[in-house]
């Protein structure tokens, strides 16, 4: 089994005038989304919800300078990166598959780099 790593993209304006009914909703359709991942026979290993990207702080490292801290994200988008999750899957198509289930606006998923020991990057 490999790993993916599902990062969760919408727009931010979602929080603006969030109810505690609209939150508990959308909690409901992610436990929906991890039954759906268990039920295909592959696994959540982790992932969290984030908070805004007005949160965010960046660190740029400079050569030959000490790094640069500045406060939010390193881009602005008009979409922000809301959460992710862990996957292990089968293969790539079933990670596209279950990403189609995710009730997220966008969702990027990306192989996760095995970094082990004699693991080098695939090309």
């Amino acid at each position: 089994m490999a790993q993916y790593m599902f990062l969760l993209f919408d727009s931010e304006e979602w929080y603006d005038n969030l109810t505690a009914e609209e939150w508990g909703q959308a909690m409901k359709l992610h436990g929906a989304f991890s039954e759906a991942v268990e039920k295909a026979g592959a696994r959540i290993l982790g992932g969290e919800a984030l908070e805004r990207s007005s949160t965010a702080s960046t660190v740029k490292q400079r050569e030959g300078a000490e790094p640069l801290v500045t406060d939010g994200p390193f881009i602005e988008t008009k979409e922000a990166l809301g959460g992710f999750y862990v996957i292990e899957a089968r293969d790539l198509d079933q990670a596209l598959e279950l990403a189609k289930l995710c009730p997220s606006g966008n969702v990027e998923v990306r192989p996760v780099m095995p970094t082990g020991a004699g693991d080098a990057p695939s090309a």
